[in-house]
């Protein structure tokens, strides 16, 4: 994994440097398995789903974020950096963008639009990520 596109975001102010805490990233990987845990939960909605797996993709793409020393106020560009922070293939990566267009129509329009193919996707997705993201392990310091 290169991160020479983390600094090309970087330098055009989609990313901004910020030192890792492992403290916050551990946090954002508790969330993530909180909101996992969640899909569990008997009588959850298609809805419920959705946002809970979304949820729990997002706060897993800010800690990889974090643990390489980024942070990003956009939520589209912090699934895209996944392919640079912890491997994931670029198709994954977009179905969490087709992912954030759906969550924004419902937060913005009132309107969420989503397959139950897409779903599956989403917590197959997201479950799979943990792995990625739980692979990096505490952040080394220098």
């Amino acid at each position: 994994m290169s991160t020479e596109p983390l600094e090309n975001l970087l330098r055009i102010r989609k990313l901004k440097r910020e030192a890792p805490d492992q403290a916050q990233i551990d946090g954002m990987i508790h969330s993530a398995k909180v909101r996992l845990s969640d899909l569990k939960a008997e009588g959850l909605s298609e809805e419920g789903k959705f946002l809970s797996a979304y949820g729990a993709a997002h706060s897993q793409s800010l800690a990889a974020l974090r643990w390489h020393g980024y942070r990003s106020d956009n939520r589209y560009i912090a699934f895209q950096c996944l392919q640079h922070t912890v491997g994931l293939e670029p198709g994954k990566w977009r179905v969490l963008g087709k992912c954030h267009d759906a969550r924004n129509q419902a937060e913005y329009e009132g309107i969420l639009d989503i397959t139950p193919q897409l779903l599956e996707e989403l917590i197959a997705i997201t479950k799979g990520l943990l792995a990625n993201v739980e692979g990096l392990g505490p952040f080394a310091r220098d």
